[in-house]
């Protein structure tokens, strides 16, 4: 006669399989966190300092716009006025327009900023999945 197991013999030999299972997963998972969260602190540090970079420029890019645009009102004020009004007002549309478009390129270029996260994941998804 064949003798039956008894009830929860089969849970007690899979229990450590399961465990080392679970603590592979929960390895898995911290590692993940951990890198998600050192390319937050990453992306944060670096878009604050472009953000202060790029609102200095700016400052001091107006400041000499400014200057600039003074000195040749100045320069042209007897004979020329209406022209260098003109012709300042052509030159900051164009820049404007060439800013824009290159604003929008870089926007549409612009890579994911949790990539080495992704690229992790995927590569536990393919070791994982036969």
């Amino acid at each position: 006669m064949s003798q039956t197991p008894p009830p929860g013999a089969s849970a007690i030999g899979q229990s450590p399989s399961l465990t080392r299972l679970a603590a592979a997963f929960l390895g898995l998972l911290h590692g993940h966190v951990e890198l998600f969260g050192s390319e937050l602190q990453e992306e944060k540090t670096r878009s604050l300092r472009l953000l202060l970079l790029a609102g200095l420029a700016l400052v001091f890019g107006l400041l000499l716009l400014l200057g600039l645009s003074a000195l040749v009102l100045i320069l042209a004020w007897e004979d020329y006025r209406q022209q260098a009004i003109l012709g300042l007002c052509l030159f900051y549309a164009l820049a404007t327009l060439y800013c824009a478009v290159r604003l929008y390129r870089a926007l549409d270029e612009d890579v994911s900023p949790f990539s080495a996260t992704l690229e992790e994941l995927a590569r536990d998804r393919e070791r994982l999945l036969p």
